[in-house]
């Protein structure tokens, strides 16, 4: 697993083909595929539920899924995305009534725990609950669409949730959804992300390998 990891969002690809194009993302050099479960409640659109995790199970793929609930409330699908394979599975705290029950539950289905927070939402939860957490998830766009343009706040917050992770010695990962290109992502990395979710920027590319690669060379320069 590389230090810095692409997590490839399915959000942008064709799903006629979902199978083959996850393999193919894969094969490109991504190294998490990201689900964006949204319920046209929580947020106003409606995607993918457990089945299509299950599925790409099935199918054979054996990267980590990390799964990013949108959904209210969060504790039903948690057991249900763990049981169909997700790796992480991201919530909101304002769509659990208890957030350290929800953790709980991700931590005690054999999941990775992260929570997600919107670019209004306040750190203060992740600090609050930071023990438990494995991974955050800053959002760098509002939540509901695809191919949204990246928030440059974000990078403040990143460089705050960084400094906090360090000072308390935690091992958490930072991951960025929204809006991540190959002009932005640089500045990203060096802000304090470790994993970045990049959607309609690789699947809407002519060449998924080149335009890893690319993220790549972008992050360690």
């Amino acid at each position: 697993m590389h230090t810095y990891q692409i997590a490839a969002s399915i959000l942008s690809a064709d799903f006629a083909r979902l199978g083959e194009e996850v393999s193919t993302v894969l094969a490109a050099g991504a190294d998490i595929i990201h689900f964006d479960v949204m319920d046209n409640h929580f947020v106003p659109n409606l995607t993918v539920g457990p089945m299509v995790c299950q599925a790409l199970r099935n199918y054979g793929v054996t990267a980590p899924i990390d799964v990013h609930l949108m959904v209210n409330p969060v504790d039903r699908l948690i057991k249900e995305f763990a049981a169909a394979g997700a790796t992480f599975i991201s919530f909101h705290p304002k769509a659990s009534t208890d957030v350290a029950n929800s953790l709980k539950l991700i931590r005690d289905h054999g999941c990775k725990t992260a929570l997600a927070l919107n670019p209004d939402t306040s750190l203060s939860y992740f600090e609050k609950y930071a023990e438990q957490i494995d991974m955050l998830l800053l959002m760098s766009v509002h939540p509901g669409f695809a191919g949204q343009t990246f928030i440059p706040s974000t990078l403040d917050k990143i460089r705050h949730a960084k400094k906090f992770i360090t000072e308390k010695k935690l091992a958490t990962l930072i991951e960025v959804d929204g809006g991540i290109k190959i002009d932005n992502i640089g500045a990203i990395a060096k802000a304090g992300a470790n994993v970045f979710v990049a959607g309609s920027a690789i699947f809407n590319s002519s060449n998924y390998e080149k335009t890893i690669a690319e993220f790549r060379n972008e992050i360690s320069g």
